[in-house]
């Protein structure tokens, strides 16, 4: 490796938890540390990091990446790729069960062979985490591994070096959240850090939590044959707020694995590595447990208490979502470390905001885009713009369609599922939607780029809908809000009432 030299910047990679190194402020015993000025140090080589580094980099070629832990990215080595490939092999293999729906016979002879699916979501994921790796390199000397930790709100410790900045981007990632008795379980409980590693699967399998990617993973275990038991403490799948939604969410996914909400659970060793879940009203002995329980951020001995400014009950100091700027420091916190919304689009978007705000002297407040967050099970979950539960009822007025008897999701065989749209009450804007339902990715992306233009319902009516297609389904919900609003001009095609023929709506 090149001998060490001033840069104007320095990229440290932190994507996961480790113990605190023997730093702290003020004076230190042993020899001295090796003191180099830079302009800006990054704190993260995870998604939001590298975000944060293109922006940088249009500014100067001049940095160094200090890594401490696998590179790739979250989402490339253990989140949305490798689960995303999982849930395609788990799709393939129940579309048998509705083959004989289309007259097509022979079904009951396919058969899934897990250890080859699991090696095919392995050859994905390292094909995606090496194209990530691509991003970092080449980088020679300005690559240096090693841990960061903050000495005050211009300074970062790594290894025998001190790093003096002018500022600062902490994007540490987060880590899955395993609780302590838990982890006496050893190898029974692991979480998605662990899971895609697995060459076979386990026959009974046990999903403690239902968020996004417990609901993902426990369906496509389901559909790939195992005995799923999923519980979670929450009375809603997925962070659904709307209650209609929430329920036939969880109506359908009740079709296909055992559920259990409102629930806190015990997990204890049951002899041969099984493990015996139990909970008021009930037991069950696994073979495995997935911890989907949620993600914390990599915090410790980070040093966060040497920037002088408050934090809250979890550690976190105050953020600006719109400079990613801690308090009136010149240190900014980017990714999902900062509980903001723990989504890849929203950690690029604030490793951006990072980056940009870093190295301009005039602080611009970058307006964020659309909320927008989608979970792939079956019905797909997506939701946009504002959610149910943030709603004024008296201001808004909501329409609804449900797919059981739309024709182009019955031709499909994918009739289930309901989206509810809201709009403003006053003048029809489009305020937000939630829906669980088919290509439910594709109508939320539709609907994010109406409330993004600040269009109302009358304007979206105005758009061609082709037939047969899912979309009309959308057409319906908007009609049902526009029933309820003035009517538009006679000669305005958005005035255009449905024909009321299945067939042709």
């Amino acid at each position: 490796m090149e001998p060490w030299k001033t840069v104007d910047v320095l990229l440290v990679a932190q994507e996961r938890s480790l113990a605190t190194p023997r730093f702290g402020t003020g004076k230190r015993k042993g020899p001295a540390l090796a003191v180099t000025r830079t302009r800006i140090v990054i704190v993260g080589a995870g998604t939001a990091g590298l975000a944060a580094l293109r922006e940088i980099r249009d500014q100067t070629d001049d940095f160094i990446l200090i890594n401490d832990g696998p590179y790739g990215t979250t989402c490339a080595r253990v989140g949305c790729m490798p689960s995303k490939a999982l849930i395609a092999a788990a799709n393939a293999f129940h579309a048998r069960s509705r083959l004989e729906t289309f007259g097509i016979n022979g079904a009951e002879n396919v058969k899934a062979d897990i250890p080859s699916v699991m090696k095919r979501v392995r050859a994905l994921r390292d094909d995606f985490v090496s194209g990530v790796l691509r991003a970092t390199d080449g980088l020679g000397a300005r690559n240096i591994a090693g841990r960061a930790r903050l000495d005050g709100p211009n300074r970062v410790i790594v290894g025998n070096q001190v790093i003096e900045a002018d500022r600062i981007i902490l994007a540490p990632g987060s880590s899955p959240i395993v609780p302590g008795p838990w982890k006496k379980l050893g190898d029974s409980v692991f979480t998605t850090d662990s899971f895609f590693e697995l060459e076979d699967l386990p026959r009974r399998i046990g999903v403690i939590g239902l968020g996004a990617i417990g609901a993902e993973l426990a369906q496509a275990l389901a559909r790939l044959g195992l005995e799923v038991h999923a519980f979670d403490g929450s009375r809603r799948i997925a962070g659904v707020s709307d209650e209609k939604v929430a329920a036939i969410l969880e109506n359908a996914l009740r079709e296909e694995y055992s559920i259990h909400l409102e629930t806190q659970v015990e997990l204890a060793a049951a002899g041969d590595g099984a493990v015996a879940i139990s909970w008021n009203g009930g037991s069950v002995i696994v073979d495995k447990v997935l911890a989907a329980v949620g993600r914390s951020p990599n915090f410790d001995g980070l040093g966060l208490e040497t920037l002088g400014v408050p934090l809250d009950s979890r550690g976190m100091p105050k953020v600006d979502p719109t400079t990613m700027r801690i308090a009136d420091t010149d240190v900014f916190l980017a990714g999902d470390a900062n509980g903001h919304n723990p989504l890849l689009h929203e950690g690029t978007d604030e490793g951006h905001i990072a980056g940009i705000c870093a190295t301009h002297s005039e602080q611009a407040e970058l307006r964020r885009r659309t909320p927008l967050g989608i979970v792939f099970c079956d019905p797909e979950v997506a939701a946009v713009g504002m959610r149910a539960d943030a709603l004024e009822p008296a201001n808004t007025i909501i329409g609804e369609v449900s797919f059981a008897n739309q024709g182009r999701a019955r031709t499909m065989q994918v009739n289930q599922g309901l989206l509810r749209v809201y709009a403003r009450r006053s003048d029809g804007r489009l305020l937000g939607a939630e829906m669980a339902a088919p290509s439910a990715e594709h109508l939320a992306h539709l609907l994010a780029l109406a409330i993004d233009r600040d269009l109302n319902v009358h304007d979206l009516l105005r758009m061609p809908f082709y037939h047969p297609t899912l979309e009309e389904g959308l057409r319906t919900a908007l009609r049902a809000i526009a029933r309820q609003l003035p009517p538009c001009s006679i000669s305005d095609l958005a005035r255009c009432k449905p024909l009321n023929v299945q067939a042709l709506e």
